[in-house]
C-alpha cells in the first residue's frame, strides 16, 4: 500500500497544477470578458465570422451585425481570445 501513495500523490498534484489552476484561470478571463461586451464592440465567433455587437440581451443572446446582415448568437458562441485581440489597443513603438 506504502508503494502507492508516493505516484498517488505525484498524480494528485500533476493533475492540479497542470489541468484545474489553468481551467480556472481560463473560466475566470471568460466571465470577465463576457461582462465586459458592450454595444459597438467588434468581435468573431468561434465559427469565424466577423461583425459589431448590436444589442446585448438578458436571455443570454447578441445580435451581431455582420457583412451577411444581422444574425443573433449566443454570448458563449464569441470567440474570447480573437475577440480579445480585435479590440486590444494599438500599442505604439
Amino acid at each position: 500500500m506504502d508503494q502507492l501513495l508516493g505516484p498517488l500523490l505525484l498524480f494528485s498534484v500533476f493533475i492540479i497544477f497542470f489541468i484545474v489552476l489553468p481551467q480556472r484561470k481560463k473560466l475566470k478571463q471568460e466571465k470577465k470578458f463576457f461582462g465586459e461586451l458592450n454595444k459597438g464592440m467588434k468581435v468573431i465567433t468561434n465559427g469565424g465570422m466577423h461583425g459589431k455587437i448590436l444589442e446585448l440581451n438578458d436571455d443570454g443572446t447578441v445580435i451581431i451585425e455582420t457583412g451577411a446582415g444581422k444574425m443573433k448568437f449566443d454570448k458563449t458562441a464569441i470567440s474570447v481570445e480573437k475577440s480579445s485581440k480585435l479590440n486590444a489597443p494599438e500599442v505604439k513603438k
